[in-house]
Parts: C-alpha cells; structure tokens; sequence
C-alpha cells in the first residue's frame, strides 16, 4: 500500500486520470510534476525550478510565453477585452494629444495587468476608425501610441511579460558571469524608457501633431465641419462605439479572478509560469472554460505565442554554441584592444551592434541571449558595473521591437490601422517608431551606460 503513495506513482496516477478526464496534455503534465514534487518533499518553487531546469536554456521563457498565450486566448473568448475597453474608450475625451496619450495607457495594460499582448487591438482600434477619420488623426500619431504601450512596459515594469524580459536579463548575464538581481533591471531601463516617453511626446505633439485627411468609406476624403478644426479641438473617442455595453457573465467573471490571481502570484512568487498556470486553473475550476475545450485554448495559445517561445529555445542554443566556440574571448580581446579605455566608444559600439541584430530577428525577448554572450564579457573587461551591462542589454534587445518590419510591436498596430487599407506598414508605423523609439533608445542606452 505505501508503494501507492511514492511521489512517483502519485504523480502518475494523477497524469493518467487528468488525461483521461481530457485535460490538455501540457496542463496535464504540469499539475503531475506538482504532486510529484509536493509529494517527494520538494517546495513548490523547487519543483517549478526543477521543472524547468529541465527544459534547458529559456525553457521558462518559452513556457511562460504558451501559458500566458492560453491566457490571452481565455480572455479574447470570454469578450472581457472587449468589456474592459467599453468602460474605458468614454474617458478618452478631450484633447487629440490626450486621447492619443490614453490610447497608449490603454495599450500598456496589455503587458502586465491583463496581458493579451497585440490581442486588443483588433477589439479597440478598428471600430474607432471612422471617429479618428472625421477628426482627422495622423495614423502614424496611433502607431506610435499603441507600439510605446507594447514595448515601455515590458521593458520598465517586472509584471506580465515584463518579467519574462527581465528574467531573460538577468538569468543570460548571470550565466555569462555577472550577478544581477530582478529587482535590479528596472532600476538599469529607467533612463531608455525615459528616453521613449520623450520620443512619445514628440510623436504625438510636434511630429503629427496636423491634421491628415483620409478617405470616408462611400464619401471619399474627408470632410464637412470637421474638417476644419484645429489639432487642439476636443475628441470624444467613444463616439466609434455604436454598440451597448455587453452584460457582464459567469465566464467574464472567472477570467478577470484568474487575472488577479497571476498578477498576485507573481508578486509572490516572481514566477509568471506559477502565476499563469494558476490563473489559467481558476479559470476552468470557476467554470469560466470548459476543461474539454482545453485543448483548442492552449492550440490557439501556442498558434499564437509559440513562434517566439521557439525562437527564445533557437537564441539560447545559438548563444551556447558561441560560447562553446571560444571565439567570443577572442572577439572581446580585440573589441577592447581596439576600443581602449573608451566606455562612450564601446557602448555605442554595442548599442549599433543591438540595433543591427535585433533589427533582423524582430524579437527583443530573443535577441537577449546571443547580444548577453557578446556583451557581457565585453563590459566586464571595459569596467562597467552590473547596472550599466544590464541597460545597454535591455536598450540593445529592446530596439528590435520598435521599427522592425517584423516586430509584433509593429505588427500588431499595423494590422488595426489597415483594416481599411489606408496605412502602410513600413512608412506609417515603421519608420515613425524607429525614429521616435529607437533613437531614443539608443541614446538613452549609452548615457545609461555611462552613468549607472
């Protein structure tokens, strides 16, 4: 009888009954390493570190990325997105720049409170197209708007997908030999993001700050009293919204409890996959989901976080073999040699670097561990502190997700612009976030560098 209760045969027994009962297999193996671990004597964290010490490089990143995808799945079906937005568009009222300023707080919930990532924009931005149009907003003010709320948050606050990020950070220089702790990161990206805010408001109230005509469906450009009024008139953003308001369910309720959850346990824990894994299981214990819907959930969370959860397994094997190679000693020797007792010279040498390779893969989260196995070793042999290492990575990764053509930070605003076929990706969204973010960060980068 005793042989039932070995953490093995628990853990097992609780696989084999899951299954059966149709959970979804990747939920079904977790909830098995639980008991298995509880069972063995292990704590809940060691489990989890265990857990995903198995997986190898950024094994956690790529599960927090699927299991916060289901989550983003849960709450697009559920329409609290939707509901969520209803309450908030009234109060974008007033002037263009305010409500262009409130369309990108609204974006930077989507990181880290409820984190649906670019899955609100196709809720929020099309229908409000036509009220845009007759005001005559610059789409390009929008762009910008909505990419500094996908990317600043992530980069500054260590909630949602901001501790994914600067968990990356801080676990890819450790591993290359430089202590830093999570709590430290922000700390290193106050001064880049700062730099975003600056290029935010330039964007919004000097750079397309006129007005721009585009064409009414079925009238042609633009016009009548609107058309006329100043950048300063008053705007009332709701007036895009035709619809009342949704009556609020059962499953809306389950899922924003379940959003509560993660965001409580990652601040206890500092762990977004024990956070999302408990979120996603009040969900379906409150019966805001069905358990044997579980499998097309996490199919549509992996259709849409698995891309990057692959590339960050793809980055940290690729940062290995450079390691493996020793040629990164080699390259570091001459890049000092070269450089001298510069710090300016090299960390804007590896801020170009940051802006060439991250430019190409379009991902900031993947981007970390290869510019980490140059970086590190380089600032250690220049004498720069944790705190600067830690900014010109998170600078250097982080220019990839502004300006990239294939970014989702630029993606995601594009394909809610576009929906008329009136904004184009590369020189509407593009290339106004790349001149108002990217440079900012760069600079922001280095004077972080030299300053920390």
């Amino acid at each position: 009888m005793s042989e039932l209760l070995n953490p093995v045969v628990l853990s097992v027994l609780v696989l084999a009954a899951l299954s059966l009962a149709r959970v979804n297999v990747i939920i079904a193996l977790l909830l098995a390493a639980v008991v298995a671990g509880l069972a063995g004597g292990l704590s809940l964290e060691s489990t989890f570190s265990t857990l995903v010490g198995g997986l190898g490089g950024q094994g956690e990143t790529a599960l927090s990325y699927i299991l916060l995808g289901t989550l983003a799945v849960m709450v697009a079906r559920s329409g609290l997105a939707e509901k969520l937005i209803r309450r908030v568009m009234p109060l974008l009222r007033g002037p263009r720049a305010m409500v262009l300023f409130g369309i990108a707080g609204v974006a930077c919930l989507s990181q880290n409170l409820v984190p649906v990532h670019i899955a609100f924009i196709p809720i929020l931005i099309p229908p409000l197209l036509t009220a845009f149009d007759r005001l005559q907003f610059d789409r390009r003010a929008i762009a910008t708007a909505l990419t500094f709320g996908l990317k600043a948050p992530y980069l500054l606050v260590p909630l949602g997908f901001g501790l994914i990020f600067q968990g990356i950070v801080a676990e890819e220089m450790t591993r290359h030999g430089v202590e830093i702790s999570l709590r430290e990161v922000p700390l290193a990206m106050a001064i880049p993001v700062a730099g975003m805010v600056v290029g935010l408001a330039v964007a919004v109230l000097v750079t397309y700050r006129r007005p721009r005509v585009y064409a009414m469906p079925g009238i042609g450009p633009a016009a009548g009293p609107s058309a006329g009024r100043g950048a300063d008139d008053d705007v009332d953003a709701s007036s895009g919204d035709e619809n009342p308001a949704l009556r609020w369910g059962r499953g809306d309720v389950a899922v924003l409890l379940g959003l509560v959850v993660t965001l409580v346990l990652q601040l206890v824990y500092g762990s977004l996959v024990i956070a999302a894994l408990a979120g996603i299981l009040v969900v379906f214990l409150a019966r805001g989901e069905s358990w044997k819907q579980g499998d097309s959930i996490i199919d549509r969370g992996v259709a849409m976080m698995g891309t990057i959860a692959f590339i960050m397994l793809v980055a940290s094997g690729y940062a290995a073999v450079l390691t493996e190679t020793g040629a990164v000693e080699t390259l570091v020797e001459a890049a000092a040699a070269w450089i001298g007792d510069s710090q300016l010279l090299a960390a804007v040498l590896m801020m170009v670097v940051g802006v060439l390779v991250t430019m190409g893969i379009g991902t900031s989260f993947g981007t970390v561990p290869v510019l980490a196995a140059i970086f590190v070793p380089l600032a250690v042999s220049l004498g720069f502190s944790p705190l600067a290492t830690a900014a010109l990575i998170g600078s250097a990764a982080g220019i990839g997700d502004a300006g990239s053509p294939a970014s989702d930070s630029t993606l995601g605003p594009t394909s809610g612009l576009n929906a008329d076929g009136q904004h184009n990706h590369i020189w509407d969204t593009c290339v106004p976030t790349f001149l108002h973010f990217n440079i900012p960060l760069f600079l922001g980068g280095v004077i972080a560098a030299l300053v920390l």
